[in-house]
């Protein structure tokens, strides 16, 4: 298993933006139909722009169903039976301006790079994913209200249309190519002692290396402190199951090298990491401990998350496609 915490560089593969003049007819993708609309995160207050929605599956054990109670899984969880819900994201564009101030990592979209080394990964900066529940439509006269070196190439001004910004074929196109890779389709959160943590798992694809296949993921965590108590995030502490019976325990220090403050005034944070296993299927489960500003301190649970490949995959994804 390999596992890696630290920020990815922001990069670009080098054909990235070769496409000005791309003709790419726009194929929609079911329940993936382009929508732009300009917004405001609710949560970390940046300016964006929706580039088209995804239809995902959110677990929430908060809200688990009271039928019957399951017995000690994989994960070693013994909880209630949890049902997932429909729940709508978005993938949107950052306001390049606001990167600095932002409480969460603007290089958490990443991708595995088209060359021999099979670790090597690249992000796109300034992509995200956000909730439905998160999203303040707000309207601008700027034709250019977003400062993203993404948005003219995917983006143009129609003042006869509401709202005004519409999907150039080159969006359609990369939408369309790269959405294996970029697709969100289970949300699982959980809540312990006013501390909610949400988990968004996604496959990256398969490389390999060593005569051996290495399926690769990346996980989006969000931690929100639901009440005014000032907390710090201290330690990780997970376990990794593998399909090929193998059972991991990863400790450490923190997050991405932080350790985080959640209060009232700045009561979440959010990361992005990566873990590769030898195996087409997984699970990943644990907790993170936190400390009141007396000393004391408390495990939160992070809700158990599958890793699951794509058993169509004919070929490997090779980056950013465009």
């Amino acid at each position: 298993m390999t596992w890696i915490s630290s920020p990815i560089p922001n990069c670009f593969p080098p054909s990235a933006l070769d496409h000005d003049n791309d003709d790419s007819p726009c194929i929609p993708i079911p329940h993936m139909k382009p929508f732009v609309n300009l917004f405001l995160h609710s949560v970390f207050g940046y300016r964006g722009i929706v580039l088209f929605p995804w239809q995902a599956r959110l677990y929430d054990r908060d809200v688990a169903s009271p039928v019957t109670e399951k017995s000690e899984n994989v994960a070693g969880h013994g909880s209630k039976e949890v049902k997932g819900k429909t729940h709508t994201y978005y993938q949107v564009l950052i306001d390049a301006r606001d990167c600095p101030h932002i409480r969460s990592q603007t290089e958490a979209v990443t991708f595995l790079a088209n060359h021999d080394d099979s670790r090597a990964l690249y992000a796109i900066p300034g992509l995200d994913y956000v909730s439905h529940e998160d999203i303040l439509p707000y309207s601008s006269t700027d034709q250019v209200p977003i400062q993203h070196e993404l948005f003219e190439r995917f983006l143009m001004y129609d003042q006869t249309k509401v709202p005004p910004f519409v999907a150039r074929d080159t969006l359609c196109a990369w939408q369309e190519k790269n959405h294996p890779w970029l697709e969100l389709s289970d949300v699982h959160r959980e809540t312990t002692e006013n501390i909610r943590v949400t988990v968004i798992p996604f496959y990256m694809g398969m490389r390999e290396a060593q005569n051996s296949h290495v399926y690769w993921w990346r996980y989006c965590i969000r931690l929100e402190n639901l009440d005014s108590e000032v907390v710090q995030l201290r330690e990780r502490h997970w376990r990794i199951f593998s399909l090929s019976g193998t059972l991991e325990t990863v400790r450490g220090r923190g997050v991405v090298g932080r350790e985080p403050v959640l209060s009232k005034e700045q009561p979440a944070f959010q990361y992005s990491s990566h873990v590769s296993l030898q195996a087409s299927s997984g699970h990943m489960w644990g907790t993170f401990r936190f400390e009141r500003p007396d000393g004391s301190h408390f495990d939160v649970r992070i809700p158990p998350f599958s890793l699951e490949s794509n058993k169509d995959e004919k070929t490997p994804p090779s980056g950013l496609h465009w």
